[in-house]
C-alpha cells in the first residue's frame, strides 16, 4: 500500500479511517467522483482538521484506485457483482422496483410510492455496499407493495433466494433481511 505524505501527519487509527472510508466509497462502483469526493473531504474535515482535504483527498481516492486496479487484475471476466445486477435487472424486468445504493430507506420507499402497480420493492444502502466490500455479506431488503417486509414461505421470498442461489450468489434469509454471500469485485471507472 502506498502511503501518501499527508497521512503521515494524522494519527496511525484516524489514516487507517480515512483509508478504509475511501476503499469502500471507491470500491463500491456506485458512488462517483465527485460523491467520493465530498464524503472524503467532509470525513477529513472531522476526523483530521488540521488537514487540507484539497491536498489529502485526491491521495486517498488515488490510494484506493491503484490498490483496486491491481486486483482487479486477477478477476474473472464476469464478477458476483455482475450476477448481482442480472439479477436486480430480472428482478426488475418482473415489476419489482429495484433501489441500489441508496441513502436509507425512506428514499427506497419513495421511489416505491412512486412505481406504478410495483410487485415489491428490493433495496440496499450504501453502508450494505460498503459491509460487502469489507466482510463479503450484502444485506438485500425485500418488502410488499404496501412497505410490509416479506416472511419465510413467501413464494416472492423464494423465487428470489431461488434466482439469487441460481446465479451463484447464495443466499438465506434471516431476521428480515435476505443475507447475499458476494466477493464485491466491481470493476470501477473514475
Amino acid at each position: 500500500m502506498t502511503t501518501p505524505e499527508g497521512l503521515l501527519a494524522v494519527d496511525e487509527r484516524t489514516a487507517r479511517e480515512l483509508r478504509g472510508l475511501a476503499r469502500v466509497l471507491v470500491r463500491s462502483g456506485y458512488a462517483d467522483h465527485a460523491a467520493i469526493t465530498a464524503a472524503l473531504t467532509e470525513a477529513v474535515r472531522e476526523d483530521a482538521p488540521a488537514m487540507d482535504p484539497a491536498a489529502l483527498v485526491p491521495l486517498l481516492i488515488g490510494e484506493a484506485v491503484i490498490d483496486l486496479d491491481a486486483e482487479a487484475a486477477g478477476w474473472p471476466e464476469t464478477t458476483a457483482p455482475n450476477r448481482l445486477d442480472a439479477v436486480l435487472d430480472e428482478l426488475e424486468r418482473r415489476g419489482l422496483v429495484v433501489v441500489r445504493y441508496t441513502s436509507d430507506h425512506h428514499a427506497a420507499r419513495r421511489e416505491l410510492e412512486a412505481a406504478a402497480d410495483p410487485k415489491g420493492l428490493v433495496f440496499f444502502t450504501d453502508t450494505d455496499v460498503w459491509h460487502a466490500v469489507d466482510f463479503g455479506m450484502l444485506e438485500l431488503k425485500l418488502w410488499h407493495p404496501d412497505t410490509a417486509n416479506v416472511a419465510p414461505g413467501e413464494p416472492l421470498l423464494d423465487d428470489i433466494l431461488a434466482l439469487l442461489n441460481e446465479n451463484g450468489l447464495p443466499a438465506t434469509f434471516d431476521e428480515g433481511r435476505i443475507e447475499v454471500t458476494i466477493d464485491w469485485q466491481r470493476r470501477v471507472t473514475l
